[in-house]
């Protein structure tokens, strides 16, 4: 069979000698002055250079990052439910000069129903520190704290909507089934400490939030790099052996387990599923006893308690969420680096979360003594240790709030076009405000940032670049900011 009969006319041009010849020439030069590129650091860096190099049999061992970081860990203090930026951090004169009159040219309809009239603030704002910035007296002790804090004041969301609010905050996407935050940066840096997890999620004391799993979860990311879920009431589920098994017992039965994998991962070496799932049992098995020990409370001196609120037996959802917010802290001592801290539960009214539709100042009220007095704990804690030198400190929420009530309530509807977060600590340019919104607060006008833009500022800091961080799936380099995202250098030191 003449096979010279199946090759294309370009096949058949290329094996002639003068075109051989021809691109041979071209070939080698091409070559040539890539390695010359490449050497210099000229050459536009591929996706895939981005991806870390995971060892099956250790993914959680410490990984190098894209840059140098400016923070090695990250606590990510989360209020589910849409925190209004009119009653906390984004003061509005005119808002209170416009207080009971119809928003003109405003939506007749938002996402609950009908739109009442402009509402002032529910809380009287003052000026703090330094910086002057205007907080609200909702959050007082978190008000004194101002001159640390990086406020982005013009944050938007691609949605309206709690669940998938929540998805595009953790995930950078609406739809469900990408990876969170923290499997992102597991999957990137591993971790500092073998005995402990990479990645908590702390669940507030009251529930889960709206995307549940979503918010912690790891997608199509390899699932050892999912969060480890618990809080300082519930501990880590199926981590101790029943009690009807003996110390001895349990530990002569792992032992057995660790030679009889380690024989059948040498007759399979390139089984890296099994490799992983062997390095999540060993995992679980040394945090049966560093996991224990981080989670006892009572070697924390009174002062600290004190300090946290988590000694108010007047509000035990206040000292449930203060105890969190100790235990993220010694979780950031012992090198945790990614620790998700949530306020706030699933939708319920605003009864559980900070869905203010109906009763706003009623429920705000609850909610912020709950939140207030332990996260300002937290962050002069950190500060006061010394840990805020490396430790990135987010608070955030999914979207936020309308100037006017609902028609017939007192409170606010969704806002996704105009909402405020921050951050402090490692990296992070103290007492400044980027963004605006407008006079009355419903949306952004200026320094405008998606949702994308505040993750890939958070990546940033830890050393890594949100476009090179990808993971191949499903034919497309997945990244935490899908195609979008660029850092805010304006909020950096």
């Amino acid at each position: 069979m003449n096979h010279a009969e199946n090759i294309s006319l370009h096949g058949r041009h290329l094996l002639g000698r003068r075109s051989f010849l021809s691109s041979s020439a071209t070939a080698l030069s091409s070559i040539a002055l890539s390695s010359l590129l490449g050497g210099d650091s000229l050459l536009g860096s591929s996706l895939k250079s981005g991806r870390p190099e995971i060892d099956p049999k250790n993914p959680f061992a410490p990984r190098k990052s894209h840059h140098r970081p400016r923070a090695k860990n990250v606590v990510v203090i989360f209020c589910a439910g849409a925190v209004s930026q009119l009653e906390t951090w984004d003061y509005k004169p005119e808002l209170i000069k416009q207080d009971g009159k119809p928003l003109a040219g405003g939506p007749p309809v938002t996402f609950q129903g009908p739109s009442g009239n402009l509402a002032r603030p529910q809380y009287p704002f003052r000026q703090r520190g330094q910086t002057g910035k205007w907080v609200s007296d909702m959050i007082p002790h978190l008000a004194e704290l101002t001159d640390d804090f990086a406020f982005v004041h013009s944050l938007t969301s691609e949605t309206n909507t709690h669940g998938p609010g929540e998805n595009f905050l953790s995930t950078g996407f609406v739809q469900d089934g990408f990876p969170s935050m923290g499997a992102w940066l597991s999957y990137a840096l591993g971790s500092e400490n073998q005995d402990l997890p990479a990645f908590v999620s702390l669940l507030d004391p009251r529930g889960i939030p709206q995307a549940s799993i979503n918010n912690w979860g790891p997608g199509f990311l390899p699932a050892e790099f999912q969060g480890t879920l618990f809080n300082a009431q519930n501990p880590i589920r199926h981590l101790s052996p029943p009690k009807s098994v003996t110390g001895n017992s349990d530990q002569a039965a792992r032992d057995l387990l660790q030679r009889m994998n380690a024989r059948h991962l040498e007759h399979n070496p390139l089984d890296g599923s099994l490799a992983a799932r062997i390095a999540s049992y060993e995992l679980a098995a040394r945090m049966q006893l560093s996991v224990p020990e981080i989670s006892d409370l009572s070697t924390e001196p009174d002062h600290i308690l004190k300090l946290y609120g988590a000694d108010d037996e007047s509000n035990p959802t206040k000292a449930g969420f203060a105890k969190n917010c100790i235990l993220a802290r010694r979780l950031l001592e012992k090198g945790t680096r990614f620790v998700q801290l949530f306020n706030g539960a699933y939708a319920s009214g605003g009864r559980l979360n900070w869905d203010g539709h109906s009763k706003l100042k009623e429920q705000y009220d609850v909610h912020a003594e709950i939140l207030d007095q332990p996260a300002a704990a937290l962050i002069k804690d950190l500060k006061q240790r010394g840990l805020l030198e490396d430790t990135l400190v987010v608070w955030c929420t999914e979207f936020g709030r309308m100037p006017m009530f609902q028609k017939g309530a007192q409170g606010r509807d969704h806002n996704p076009d105009g909402f405020t977060c921050w951050m402090t600590g490692a990296g992070v340019k103290p007492g400044v405000s980027h963004g605006v919104t407008d006079e009355l607060g419903r949306k952004a006008i200026e320094d405008v940032h998606p949702l994308y833009d505040f993750n890939a500022t958070i990546l940033h800091l830890l050393g890594l670049d949100h476009e090179r961080l990808t993971f191949f799936h499903n034919g497309i380099e997945r990244r935490l900011t899908n195609v979008e995202g660029h850092v805010i250098h304006d909020i950096l030191s």
